[in-house]
C-alpha cells in the first residue's frame, strides 16, 4: 500500500471517527477462478459462531485495536453499559481523539481542516455520518465494527476455536473499525472478492481477533479485542467549545 493511497482515508478513516481506512491498488491481478460453495452449512456454523463471539459487546467493557499496514491504527476502550468511551487514532502520526460520556461526544484533531482548530470540541452526534454513528445503542454501539466483517464473509470453517475463510472485500462496506477503499478509478481489483481472512475466539467464546492478511494489491488488516471487563473511566476535557458548522462536512470526505 503507498503513503498515496492511504493518506486518502485519513477522511475517510481518522476523521470519521471510529473507522480506519486504506486503499487498495488495482493492476492485472488474475480474477480468482469461480467455485461453487457447496459447505453452506459449514459457512452458517462458523458465521454463527463468530456473531455470538460479538455479543460481549451489549454486556461488559472491552478495547479494541485496529491496524492497517502499521499505516493506520486506532485504540479504543467502550464500556457500553455505563456509556464511557474514548478512542485515539492515528494516520501517519496525525492523532485524533474521542471521548464519549453518556450523551457527550468530544473530539479534538491535529488534522488541520479549513475552518476547524485543534481544541477539544463538542460534537452533535446526530451531524456525524450515519454509518459511523457514536452512539451507545445496541446494534451501533461497537467501534470494531465487527458485524460489517462477518456480513461480508463468504465461506468459513470452524477448526475449534480457529476460524478461516473467504471475504468479499467489496461487501464490507464502510463503518467504524477496517474500510477498504477502492484503488485508483475507483475500483477494486476482482481477487477481492474471495479474500482470506482468520479469526479466533478465546476460551469464553468471544472475538478476540479477525485479521485479513496482504494480498492482491490489498494492504494487511487487523481487529483485535482484549481487556474484557477492565475499568474504562473518561473525563471530560475543560474548555471544549461546540465544533464548527465547518466541520461535519469534512467528515464525510475521503479519496
Amino acid at each position: 500500500m503507498t503513503r498515496r493511497a492511504a493518506m486518502a482515508g485519513i477522511l475517510a478513516g481518522t476523521l470519521l471517527l471510529l473507522g480506519c481506512s486504506a486503499g487498495a491498488r488495482t493492476g492485472s491481478e488474475p480474477a480468482p477462478v469461480p467455485t461453487v460453495n457447496v459447505e453452506a452449512a459449514t459457512t452458517a456454523k462458523a458465521i454463527d459462531l463468530l456473531r455470538a463471539g460479538t455479543k460481549f459487546i451489549d454486556h461488559t467493557s472491552f478495547r479494541v485495536d485496529v491496524d492497517i499496514a502499521s499505516q493506520v491504527t486506532s485504540l479504543l476502550h467502550a464500556d457500553n453499559v455505563n456509556k464511557r468511551a474514548d478512542a485515539t487514532l492515528s494516520t501517519f502520526g496525525r492523532i485524533t481523539e474521542i471521548r464519549m460520556i453518556d450523551n457527550d461526544v468530544y473530539m479534538k484533531t491535529d488534522v488541520d481542516l479549513p475552518g476547524v482548530g485543534h481544541e477539544w470540541m463538542t460534537l452533535d452526534p446526530a451531524r456525524v455520518p450515519s454509518a459511523f454513528a457514536l452512539s451507545f445503542a445496541p446494534g451501533k454501539n461497537d467501534p470494531g465494527g465487527s458485524a460489517r466483517l462477518i456480513n461480508a464473509i463468504v465461506t468459513a470453517r470452524a477448526d475449534g476455536s480457529h476460524i478461516t475463510g473467504t471475504i468479499d472485500v467489496t461487501r464490507i462496506g464502510a463503518g467504524n473499525g477496517i474500510n477498504f477503499s477502492p484503488g485508483p478509478g475507483g475500483t477494486f481489483p476482482d481477487s477481492v472478492r474471495s479474500h482470506a481472512f482468520r479469526a479466533t475466539l478465546d476460551t469464553e467464546g468471544r472475538l478476540v481477533s479477525f485479521l485479513i492478511p496482504a494480498a492482491s494489491g490489498m494492504p494487511n488488516a487487523s481487529l483485535r479485542y482484549s481487556d474484557f471487563g477492565a475499568a474504562i473511566d473518561v473525563t471530560r476535557p475543560r474548555g471544549a467549545v461546540a465544533a464548527p458548522d465547518a466541520l461535519y462536512p469534512q467528515l464525510g470526505m475521503g479519496g
